[in-house]
């Protein structure tokens, strides 16, 4: 019969090592992330334009959504962290919706949506990811960088691949819809005592916010930083659209 002293010396074995940013694992899903988001481009400029290319962003919505939708529901039904984390209202659950959306529609809409949050918001999952639980492969490692990578590669593929297009019209459109969300959730993190977008205070490990100013300082920084950031990243497609007119055709 194994008795509890034998227990306390094997329990610790079992046990699945923390996450630790810049790690092993963290940096295979660098590899994996930036592989993946290339092929996608090759794949996605090769049949632009083709029946085959709106058949590959649906069948890559489904595939996306087939991951996002029971990953979701674990958390919300059965997860342990109750309304207090487990709710699909953070920007990147959000911004997962809207790049299946995108990848099966190629709305506007749901294309800026990705565009901006995925390139600016949910790449920083990678850079300083916010995750506090076990190492690959448990489910909130495999969740929280499959969930961050789903949106990245829309992004990438419909802008780089299949050639989708932010314009000024699609940055207010963004804009207004995240200071919207924003203003929200900040209620409901109040009413609820949440933190969903770390609106109320900072999350607990180190990450951006930290360099943008104290509470509630740091939340009109963001606004600043990434209303200036979204502008960067449309000029020079807006520019380039206007490029050709300048020019005789040959």
């Amino acid at each position: 019969m194994l008795n509890l002293a034998t227990l306390a010396d094997v329990e610790p074995l079992r046990a699945a090592p923390q996450f630790v940013a810049f790690g092993l694992s963290h940096r295979v899903v660098l590899a994996v992330l930036v592989m993946v988001a290339a092929a996608l481009v090759v794949l996605g400029r090769r049949y632009r334009g083709t029946r085959t290319e709106r058949w590959g962003s649906r069948t890559l919505a489904l595939a996306f959504g087939g991951f996002l939708l029971p990953v979701e529901l674990y958390w919300l039904l059965l997860g342990d962290g109750a309304m207090k984390y487990s709710l699909p209202l953070q920007l990147c659950d959000l911004a997962a919706i809207a790049a299946v959306w995108a990848l099966w529609s190629h709305s506007s809409t749901a294309f800026a949506l990705t565009y901006f949050w995925g390139l600016t918001l949910t790449s920083q999952a990678f850079v300083s990811p916010e995750l506090t639980a076990p190492d690959f492969p448990s489910l909130q490692f495999l969740s929280f960088f499959g969930i961050h990578s789903l949106v990245l590669w829309a992004a990438i593929y419909l802008t780089w691949g299949v050639g989708l297009r932010p314009d000024w019209r699609s940055y207010r459109m963004a804009v207004l819809a995240t200071v919207g969300w924003g203003v929200v959730m900040f209620v409901f993190n109040e009413l609820a005592d949440t933190n969903y977008g770390f609106l109320n205070t900072k999350p607990v490990v180190r990450s951006m916010l930290d360099v943008l100013g104290p509470w509630p300082w740091y939340l009109l920084s963001e606004l600043v930083v990434g209303a200036v950031a979204w502008a960067l990243i449309t000029w020079p497609w807006v520019r380039q659209r206007a490029l050709p007119h300048t020019h005789t055709a040959t």
